[in-house]
This record gives C-alpha cells, sequence and structure tokens, in this order.
C-alpha cells in the first residue's frame, strides 16, 4: 500500500503522542480504518506501532532515571492477566463508547482543574500495594475491553491521584502501554492467524519509530511538567469528545 500522506500522519502521532508517554494507538486505528485497511488488520497494526513507539521510549525513560520499577511494577503485573480477562467479555458497542468517551472527557477536564502538585506524591496511602494492584488491575481489566495498551486511561487516574510527577507518570504509562501491547497482540494472534502485509508494517513501524524517539526526547528534555500535564488533559479530551462525536452522542444530546 503506497500511502505518502499515511505515513506522515503515523509520524505526527507517534511525535505527539509519545512527547506524554502515550503509544498513539487508539489514533492508529482510527487513521487505518479511514484509509480502508480491512477490519482484521487494525488492531495488529496498531499494536505492533504502538510496541514500536513505546518500547523506544521505556529505553529513554530509563536512561533518564524517570522509571520507579518499585511503583511501576505491582501495577503492570497483574494488568497483563486482567486485560486478558478484560479482552473476553464482549460489551454492547453503544453502550461502551458512551461509557468511554465520558470518562476519558471528565478525567481530562479534571486534570486541567487541578492545580500542579510540589511533590511528587500528596498521600503516603496512594503508593500502598493494595492501590497499585487496583490500578493495575481495573485499568487492565478496562484495556482489555478495549483493545489497546490502556495507558491513555491509566495516566488521566495517576494524574488525579497526585501518583507522581507528570514525567515519571509519562514513563509509568509508556511502560504499561508495552507489556499490555505485546499481551493483546499474542492474544490476537492466538485467536486467529491474520495475513499481514510486513512490508507495509515495516513501513509505518519505521515512521513511528522516528516519530516516537524525536517525542519521548522532546517530552523529557524539553517540555516543562506543567506542560506534560495539560498536553495529556487535552489529548484525552480531544480522545473523548471525538468518541462521542463520532457515534452520535453529541449531535443527540445537541439536537
Amino acid at each position: 500500500m503506497d500511502q505518502p500522506e499515511l505515513i506522515i500522519l503515523f509520524f505526527g502521532i507517534a511525535f505527539l503522542y509519545s512527547s506524554i508517554g502515550f503509544g498513539g494507538g487508539s489514533s492508529y486505528i482510527a487513521i487505518l480504518a479511514l484509509f480502508g485497511v480491512e477490519y482484521d488488520l487494525l488492531r495488529v497494526l496498531a499494536l505492533l506501532c504502538n510496541i514500536t513507539v513505546v518500547s523506544f521510549a521505556v529505553y529513554f525513560y530509563t536512561k533518564n532515571d524517570l522509571m520507579d520499577w518499585k511503583k511501576v511494577l505491582p501495577i503492570v503485573l497483574i494488568s497483563v492477566p486482567m486485560a486478558f480477562v478484560g479482552g473476553r467479555i464482549l460489551l454492547p458497542k453503544e453502550s461502551f463508547l458512551l461509557v468511554l468517551g465520558m470518562a476519558l472527557l471528565l478525567a481530562g477536564i479534571a486534570i486541567l482543574s487541578k492545580k500542579a502538585i510540589k511533590t511528587p506524591v500528596n498521600s503516603v496511602q496512594l503508593n500502598t500495594k493494595p492501590m497499585q494492584f487496583g490500578i493495575g488491575g481495573g485499568i487492565g481489566f478496562f484495556s482489555g475491553l478495549v483493545g489497546i495498551g490502556g495507558g491513555i486511561f491509566l495516566s488521566p487516574l495517576l494524574h488525579l491521584l497526585n501518583w507522581d510527577t507528570p514525567k515519571r507518570i509519562a514513563a509509568t504509562a509508556g511502560f504499561f502501554i508495552l507489556v499490555n501491547s505485546i499481551a493483546g497482540l499474542l492474544g490476537q494472534y492466538t485467536l486467529h492467524q491474520v495475513q499481514l502485509d510486513w512490508k507495509f508494517a515495516i513501513i509505518l513501524m519505521t515512521a513511528v519509530a522516528m516519530g516516537g524517539q524525536l517525542g519521548t526526547r522532546v517530552g523529557i528534555k524539553v517540555l516543562s511538567e506543567m506542560v506534560v500535564r495539560r498536553l495529556t488533559a487535552v489529548l484525552v479530551i480531544y480522545v473523548g469528545v471525538k468518541l462521542l462525536w463520532e457515534n452520535g452522542f453529541i449531535v443527540a444530546v445537541l439536537s
């Protein structure tokens, strides 16, 4: 498939999303659908691109000492099996999209409305093991329902809980997306054999690798904590409104 504009779009999405710790999976799926890519390939290609972007991101975050493994691992370890459980449950499409869109919209607004934190964590209770397992299990389960890495759900929640600084939250979200994207990809191949055009896939993965590396470096070295926080909120609000608009929920309310 020779689509130069698709390559440019994937580069841009990877750059923007990676600057705040996301992989871009939800937008990859939307763009691929608009370009007429077969339905069976959408999630596989999106997950491959997700894995490519966040693999580099996790490396750079770790290199810059932004990954607190003692806090990250309890969240991640429980998320993978719960994502598998969530992936085996099929909700009515309209009900699911309405709940998802509203949740993202409200989370983004809440992040914007909160004042910047001056300390990494405001309450020791937020770092207890039950809280960490609860966050990982709940978000992992929800991301399994959706079929993406789940960072776009995890990051707003961690911001609202003042779990850590914005850049450490971005690092955590990146690693969370990586492990859940790998699990989701394995699940896809377990369910059915996908006939993938690897030449096309590698072209897209190369585009997001370049965009992702650049975006991650900008996020770590250039953007301030407040900018990272605001970009996260704006992006989450955008995805929430996009879901509600494209599925007619906003039109129904206004009419």
